[in-house]
């Protein structure tokens, strides 16, 4: 008998679950755009199952990126930065129109920018890894 295949490691993700509480206030507070509502978590690192979770609860959503075809997100500033270890912005993929996929927030941030809001807003998250 042999064992299953494993996973897709690029399917599991370690980083920041949005509070559940939260969740519903940003959703109240920035209406989604396009009809996939994501809006579940920040990526830290992904496709690596050794990687420690971080320590971090707290964070700030303090922009927005909209490529206007599909892809919205909300930029969110931990421990005091949007840089993520790999380069990337720390994000929440926030909607998304259909045939698009989260992974595009990524390049909408890095290839248009995105636009700050006139004051921060705090969210608690809850550091875990998750995926498959």
């Amino acid at each position: 008998m042999s064992e299953p295949p494993p996973s897709d490691p690029k399917r599991f993700y370690t980083g920041w679950l949005l509070d559940p509480g939260d969740r519903e206030a940003l959703l109240r507070r920035f209406p989604p755009r396009y009809p996939e509502v994501v809006a579940h978590h920040v990526t830290l690192k992904f496709g690596d199952r050794a990687a420690v979770p971080p320590i971090n609860t707290t964070g700030e959503v303090i922009g927005q990126a909209d490529d206007g075809l599909g892809v919205e997100a909300l930029v969110v500033r931990i421990a005091g930065s949007t840089d993520r270890p790999d380069g990337s912005t720390y994000h929440i993929t926030w909607s998304l129109a259909p045939g698009r996929e989260a992974r595009e927030s990524n390049a909408v941030i890095a290839s248009l920018g995105w636009t700050g809001l006139p004051q921060p807003v705090p969210i608690r998250l809850l550091a875990r890894p998750f995926g498959d």
